[in-house]
């Protein structure tokens, strides 16, 4: 009883913490190579991506507690929802390492619409279970739409570099 506020804030961190790895493995390379991409001129300034996603990974992660208490925790009933919840996190924080790290903006740009389509679901599922939960994600769905136009307007932008030909 007296631990019932571990499980909130223990679903609430979660997924700060790929988040932070992205960041962490990132944080030097980014801004070098980043800064050079060709970007439309609607691209958030980069002093706001964290921002964004310090709101947007609490928000989702105490909506994904919500869904896994009003399920009863890990039953069978909580598969589906926590399972599209995990999956599309997992593709969320895949996306730095293929953008940032790898500079694969087409690797990027598939995972993104995968990451789309299993939000999308994710909320979809939740919506029957915890209306909140499900109204809770709709920012992390706005921004989403954002960064997935964003990604393909960088990757139609900036064509890969073959190796071997310079620039």
């Amino acid at each position: 009883q007296g631990r019932m506020w571990a499980y909130p804030v223990g679903f609430t961190v979660l997924p700060h913490v790929g988040g932070f790895l992205g960041w962490f493995i990132n944080r030097k390379a980014t801004p070098v190579w980043y800064e050079k991409l060709k970007k439309p001129s609607w691209c958030p300034p980069r002093k706001i991506f964290p921002v964004a996603w310090t709101v947007l990974y609490t928000g989702m992660g105490y909506a994904s507690y919500l869904i896994w208490n009003d399920l009863g925790g890990c039953s069978s009933k909580a598969v589906i929802p926590l399972g599209l919840y995990g999956a599309q996190l997992a593709l969320n924080w895949a996306w730095p390492p293929f953008f940032f790290g790898a500079h694969n903006l087409k690797m990027a740009l598939i995972d993104i619409l995968c990451l789309d389509s299993l939000a999308i679901g994710t909320v979809c599922s939740w919506y029957r279970i915890n209306k909140i939960a499900a109204l809770l994600m709709v920012p992390y769905l706005g921004w989403l739409a954002m960064a997935t136009c964003l990604t393909i307007r960088i990757w139609k932008d900036n064509p890969e570099q073959k190796p071997g030909k310079s620039e």
